[in-house]
């Protein structure tokens, strides 16, 4: 074949293959076959000694640049006016309301919250990438953006076009990055978006693995009726655009769609910090028109901060159920998403050296979930800043303490008191047995009292056991010994829970209750049994079998039973789908999967959470993922929903 014609072909297939992967997030070809094309590729450039304007090998980042230089949009890029109360927003639709006479479609979107670009294309090929600036001007990044995988260096369209879009990091990805040996954190997923893109070395952009997420053609020498048309324009042109784009007709399903995206933000692998209101008509958009600022037609509906800056005061040490020790930030206070924030969590002391966190610095916040924050990095040093010393003895009981990887514990764990005391309280969590009423403090003073000094001792009070102790009237002890009479009756995966077992938190202990169906299941599951789970890895599998190796653990198992605990069963249903342990992966095409789920089980099948040799059907949709490819290698029987259907209501 002719060498000239041999590149083109391989120059579109592997960006094709590159637009499913990194913009479809639908992988159509192995790595090792895409890498063997890849440098079948780069042999031939060499030979030839030219590569074309779209050929991926010219996203590897090699120039270095001396300086940036200034570049001017085709179009501005105007920046949005905000609200920040469903009030206000009320107010801004009303006011579009009354000059439209009735309520016009408006667009909803993410507001990403990181580095906006503006790519120029002309004659179908990427002429230019600059960050925002001014709105008028930007910075030329041309050369970084290239790395941009999902970045496509030519389009189907031939005239010019500049297509506005918001580099993001992905949070999965940063803490890949932060993970690495030998690099210095990135204290945010914004921070290291603006960090890559306005670094005079390329290289530094590819090796953080950003996207970016286009939502607007912001330049173009034809007309659009509606803004959903640019998405389209967007999508056919094999843009990455956002999952989330949705019109709206009447105001209170717009704000009641808002509020949606707020409860979901903590669920996301991206930051945003809002969403994005604009009406979907082009000419009412006309009529609108522009403030000096902003356009009139569009608002952002800002959330409050996730994110903040204070002062590190000190740091203290705390002794959890398995005796590790837990170093705790004490801040100063500061209001935080609604909040005042006081204390943050850091992982560990080589975190905290790799951070180069010290005490009277000024520390990264963030709060997500409604749970006490974390550090995320250093802001800045100040004259009083000072290490954070490692402990040498356990804060509770003097023990010396020891290092076990990364951790530091208390040499004497089985006897230090908020150890044992934590564990109890972790066994009579919501999640776990469900003891409402024993709190940790009411456990601290049950334990101080001689009456408590593990968690099987729960089962063992009596009313006179509280005899004297203040704070325990008849009342209160008869509703907690009722509630602990109640907790007996459990599920197998809020016990395997509640032992605290290391590691195994509450998905592996639904993993393992599904796959074991019984306590002695569990407890004589091998290694390999364990191996095969999905997520399961070498640590949690051997920690697993570690655990039920000891005979105390066992023991401890006896003493419940014989307590009166009662695991309870699942009552099968008999139908086309009786013994089937069946996967769902992906998105259906009509139902939801909990919808699924209850109709696989209402036919008497199982519905697993992960692949393993014990799996019967795997019910693949859209956007299947690790677990159909690993159904696949298991040879584990694969249909769709369709396929799903026709199973129940041929036997019904």
């Amino acid at each position: 074949m002719d060498k000239s014609k041999r590149m083109a072909e391989l120059v579109e297939m592997l960006n094709e293959y590159a637009y499913q992967y990194y913009t479809l997030d639908n992988p159509t070809v192995a790595d090792v076959e895409y890498d063997r094309l890849y440098d079948e590729l780069v042999e031939l450039e060499k030979q030839l000694g030219y590569a074309l304007d779209n050929s991926p090998t010219k996203r590897v980042g090699d120039v270095t640049l001396k300086g940036f230089n200034t570049v001017r949009h085709l179009g501005r890029l105007y920046s949005l006016d905000k609200c920040q109360s469903k009030e206000s927003l009320s107010a801004w639709l009303n006011k579009l309301i009354k000059f439209c006479g009735y309520m016009p479609k408006c667009s909803l979107e993410y507001k990403f919250d990181g580095l906006t670009i503006n790519l120029l294309y002309n004659e179908g090929k990427l002429q230019r990438a600059a960050t925002r600036g001014n709105g008028i001007d930007g910075e030329e990044v041309t050369e970084q953006v290239k790395t941009i995988k999902c970045v496509p260096l030519s389009i189907d369209y031939k005239g010019a076009v500049e297509v506005q879009g918001e580099g993001i990091m992905r949070l999965s990805a940063l803490e890949k990055y932060n993970s690495q040996e030998g690099v210095t954190p990135l204290k945010n997923a914004r921070n290291a978006v603006a960090g890559a893109i306005r670094n005079l070395d390329p290289k530094v952009t590819a090796s953080r693995k950003l996207e970016v997420i286009c939502y607007n053609v912001n330049y173009i020498e034809k007309d659009f009726e509606k803004g959903s048309d640019m998405i389209d324009f967007l999508s056919r042109n094999k843009f990455k655009i956002s999952d989330k784009f949705d019109i709206y007709g009447d105001k209170e399903s717009l704000i009641d769609d808002v509020d949606r995206i707020a409860n979901k933000r903590d669920s996301l692998d991206f930051l945003i910090d809002g969403a994005v209101i604009k009406v979907d008509d082009t000419s009412i958009r006309e009529q609108l028109g522009y403030t000096e600022k902003f356009p009139k037609w569009a608002v952002a509906y800002k959330f409050p901060a996730q994110e903040t800056t204070t002062t590190l005061k000190d740091v203290i040490w705390q002794v959890s159920r398995t005796g590790k020790l837990n170093p705790l930030a004490l801040l100063e206070p500061v209001d935080l998403a609604g909040v005042t924030v006081s204390k943050a969590t850091l992982s560990n002391i080589s975190e905290i050296k790799r951070k180069d966190i010290k005490i009277g610095s000024r520390v990264f916040i963030r709060r997500s979930n409604d749970v006490i924050p974390e550090i995320l990095g250093i802001a800045e040093h100040t004259a009083n800043s000072k290490d954070v010393e490692k402990p040498t003895v356990c804060p509770a009981c003097g023990a010396p303490v020891i290092e076990e990887g990364v951790f530091l514990k208390c040499s004497n764990a089985k006897n230090c008191a908020p150890a044992i005391v934590s564990a109890m309280s972790h066994f009579a969590s919501r999640e776990a047995m469900d003891i409402d009423g024993l709190s940790e403090k009411t456990l601290e003073t049950l334990y101080n009292e001689g009456k408590l000094n593990h968690f099987v001792d729960i089962y063992k009070l009596k009313p006179e056991d509280f005899d004297g102790i203040e704070g325990f009237a008849e009342k209160k002890v008869s509703n907690l010994l009722s509630a602990i009479e109640k907790s007996k009756n459990t599920t197998l995966d809020r016990l395997i829970f509640a032992l605290g077992i290391p590691n195994i938190g509450k998905k592996a202990s639904k993993q393992l209750s599904d796959e074991f169906k019984t306590l002695d299941g569990v407890m004589n599951a091998t290694y390999d049994d364990l191996i095969s789970l999905e997520d399961f890895g070498d640590i949690m599998a051997n920690g697993f079998v570690q655990y039920w190796a000891d005979e105390k653990h066992r023991a401890d198992i006896e003493d419940l039973i014989a307590s009166g605990i009662k695991i309870q069963e699942k009552s099968i249903k008999q139908g086309s789908l009786t013994g089937k342990k069946v996967v769902l992966t992906g998105s259906l095409p009509t139902l939801k999967r909990s919808q699924a789920k209850k109709l696989i089980e209402d036919n008497g099948g199982e519905v697993s959470e992960s692949i393993s040799k014990t799996v019967n059907l795997v019910v693949a949709g859209e956007d299947a993922g690790s677990k159909l490819a690993k159904a696949q290698k298991l040879g584990i029987e694969i249909i769709d929903e369709a396929t799903l259907m026709s199973l129940i209501s041929s036997a019904n």
